[in-house]
């Protein structure tokens, strides 16, 4: 008896361990100079809803969809906004290239394969992210009337991004009885500039990130609310809620094409249209009123 009350004691001081630490793995300490009055801990120690487990055999229907996300929209500013890090927020570049560049644990894919095979190494991501023109001169301080070279760094900034491409599968789960969706993959893109900087109207994609990898990052990084700073959401909470706006480019089909392969203009809009109304009949006409 002595003993498993013994197993007893040690098992709950192990949970009430586990309780504090599990969350963020360290207790979160209080700054110095706090910037607030109190100390953030919710967000800061959140992780990811997990998935619900899913069988193939459970998958009576699914349709893999490309959506574009317009950063120029105002929902979806929070994705985009702060384009400098401030103390608190971050944009969702920021904590892309962050966790590439930095800490390690995003890793970047080609932009031209989105099942994600062609991984770039850090120097890559670094070379795609930062370049130099060396064709830049500037006076010589020294030597007036003479010109040196004075290499120009260009950077890509999350003032730049302007859309995201998201890779996501509908499907109908017969053991829960509801039609779900997972995202896949990212795409950051960028607006096509000529040699002399103007924009010309076209996308220029940079890399895919593997979305269920970064998901337990999102879940931490806070996003502006209107109307309560108490109560923010996170930059998962945007993605897991469907808290923004898109239009699809392309669905699986036969001929593996984008909309814009087979038609243009208003024709297009439509399509897209039609594209999201025969997902929402399917699971409609599996219930009879």
């Amino acid at each position: 008896m002595r003993k498993f009350k013994m197993i007893l004691v040690i098992a709950l001081v192990a949970a009430m361990q586990f309780a504090g630490y599990s969350q963020g793995g360290e207790v979160i300490k209080p700054p110095t100079y706090p910037n607030g009055v109190y100390t953030k801990e919710n967000s800061a120690s959140r992780r990811p809803i997990p998935y619900t487990s899913l069988r193939e055999a459970d998958v009576m229907w699914s349709k893999r969809v490309w959506r574009v996300i317009n950063l120029k929209e105002k929902i979806n500013h929070p994705l985009y906004y702060p384009t400098t890090p401030i103390a608190d927020r971050k944009s969702l570049f920021e904590v892309i290239r962050d966790g590439a560049l930095k800490s390690g644990t995003v890793k970047c894919f080609n932009s031209t394969d989105d099942e994600f095979r062609i991984e770039f190494t850090k120097s890559e991501i670094e070379n795609m992210l930062v370049s130099w023109d060396s064709s830049a001169t500037t006076e010589d301080p020294n030597n007036p009337g003479n010109f040196i070279s004075a290499p120009v760094k260009n950077e890509i900034t999350s003032d730049k991004v302007s859309k995201y491409w998201i890779k996501e599968d509908w499907f109908y789960d017969k053991q829960r009885s509801v039609l779900d969706v997972r995202i896949i993959g990212l795409l950051v893109v960028i607006p096509k500039l000529s040699e002399s900087g103007e924009d010309q109207g076209a996308d220029k994609p940079l890399f895919w990130v593997y979305f269920p990898e970064i998901r337990p990052i999102l879940a931490t990084q806070e996003v502006y609310m209107r109307h309560n700073d108490a109560e923010r959401r996170t930059l998962e909470d945007i993605f897991w809620k469907r808290m923004f706006s898109s239009y699809v480019i392309k669905e699986s089909n036969v001929y593996d094409r984008y909309i814009s392969e087979y038609t243009s203009g208003i024709n297009a809009l439509f399509e897209s249209e039609r594209v999201k109304e025969d997902i929402f009949k399917y699971e409609h006409d599996l219930w009879h009123f």
